[in-house]
């Protein structure tokens, strides 16, 4: 098992010696070339914040005053946001992805399961208007059409707003550290009508498990946590409905 991470040091932790790391960059195609060698699923959980935050790699000048109206312009202009911005949706969600999708198709990757979001479809209407106030709805969203276009074998899972840990975004959940405490049941979706929360845990579970099953080859899923939770969790049961089954 291999996790590609910008930064090695930073990832070691995270993962002890359970997984091999190697460096790349969605940015950077060239990168990601040796990184995929001998590789045949790709788990691609990619992305920044929805809002502008440092996540975004802001080119800043060094005066406090002169950081300040370059924040206020990141927020109103989008011309100069594309420009400033290093790791903006449209990069990280978009262009990024797209970039390890094309590697994925020109190498040994066989499966590519994708994290998306809930409200792809529903970007127009409240709430996931004000979600997509930045475009990363927009980004997810060509991303997706880009795997689909592929001919790969692939799955694109699209979650509510997360929760449980590792809290790592800018976010109501975070500030109050929301967690499910593994008491709400998983429910799957199909045409993008759910609303609701997830646990990072159950995408994870998910992205894992639908692997071995052939029923999400090929499919776009959302996934929620709603009511009460089964002493077990079966996963079969829940993609067999995703086609009827």
């Amino acid at each position: 098992m291999r996790a590609i991470t910008r930064n090695v040091a930073k990832a070691q932790p995270l993962f002890d010696d359970r997984v091999e790391l190697k460096q790349a960059d969605l940015r950077l195609p060239d990168t990601l070339t040796t990184a995929l060698d001998g590789i045949d699923t790709v788990l691609c959980c990619s992305g920044t914040t929805a809002f502008p935050s440092d996540k975004w790699q802001v080119d800043l000048p060094s005066q406090p005053l002169e950081q300040f109206l370059t924040w206020g312009r990141i927020f109103v202009d989008e011309d100069y946001r594309q420009r400033h911005a290093k790791n903006s949706p449209a990069i990280a969600d978009g262009q990024g992805v797209k970039n390890l999708i094309a590697a994925a198709k020109n190498s040994s990757v066989q499966r590519f399961v994708m994290v998306s979001s809930l409200g792809i479809e529903r970007k127009d209407n409240f709430p996931f208007n004000l979600l997509n106030a930045y475009g990363v709805l927009d980004a997810k969203q060509a991303a997706e059409q880009a795997l689909r276009d592929t001919g790969l074998h692939y799955t694109i899972v699209r979650p509510g707003r997360l929760i449980d840990g590792p809290f790592t975004s800018y976010d109501l959940n975070t500030l109050i550290k929301a967690s499910t405490d593994g008491k709400q049941g998983v429910v799957l979706g199909c045409g993008d009508q759910l609303l609701g929360q997830t646990s990072r845990r159950d995408v994870a579970a998910a992205c894992v498990e639908c692997l071995q099953n052939p029923a999400t080859e090929n499919t776009t899923f959302e996934i929620i946590n709603q009511g009460e939770r089964p002493v077990t969790i079966v996963w079969s049961k829940l993609f067999a409905q995703l086609n009827g089954g």
